[in-house]
């Protein structure tokens, strides 16, 4: 049995090849199963929003929903770490007795913290997290990143100074 469409309406922009390739995408880069579904719907629309807006068809439509299939999993992934962190924020904020030394106070200023530490630009925060929170010398920090030790230290002096002042700025310390 056939189903009529009228004249205006849509036909699906994926062939049945191309929904089943970017299902694979999405899962290979590690959407859940239950969200696959979304996800090809994401694609579909984004192929629907450039017809509307008059653009030319993309030459390998399949190709070209890949990649928008694999960029929509780096959201989720992205999306699912942003929510972790909030999570485990207020996490601490209820928990007084977390085990967080000092206690509630200690758990708002790590709060305060990781916060200010999430405000930084990337090079800063970079050079930050390793030299204390993964303990590397500057030496090694300039190694791993592949930059002069000149340019750690005044990453480091920044992202210190950047700190100090929106922690006041708060008055958390």
């Amino acid at each position: 049995m056939r189903i009529r469409r009228s004249p205006g309406a849509a036909v699906d922009p994926l062939d049945e090849v191309q929904a089943r390739r970017v299902r694979a995408v999405l899962a290979l880069g590690g959407v859940p199963q239950e969200d696959l579904q979304d996800g090809l719907q994401q694609v579909r629309l984004r192929l629907l929003e450039r017809r509307a807006r008059g653009e030319e068809p993309p030459r390998d439509v399949g190709a070209w929903a890949a990649v928008v299939a694999s960029n929509l999993a780096a959201d989720w992934h992205r999306t699912k770490h942003r929510q972790e962190r909030v999570s485990t924020r207020l996490t601490l904020l209820s928990a007084p007795d977390s085990g967080i030394q000092g206690g509630p106070e200690g758990g708002l200023l790590a709060m305060a913290v990781a916060e200010t530490l999430d405000g930084l630009p990337e090079a800063q925060r970079q050079a930050l997290v390793l030299r204390y929170y993964v303990d590397l010398s500057v030496p090694q920090i300039a190694e791993e990143l592949g930059i002069p030790v000149g340019t750690v230290k005044s990453r480091l002096f920044a992202a210190a100074k950047l700190m100090r002042e929106r922690l006041q700025l708060e008055e958390v310390v």
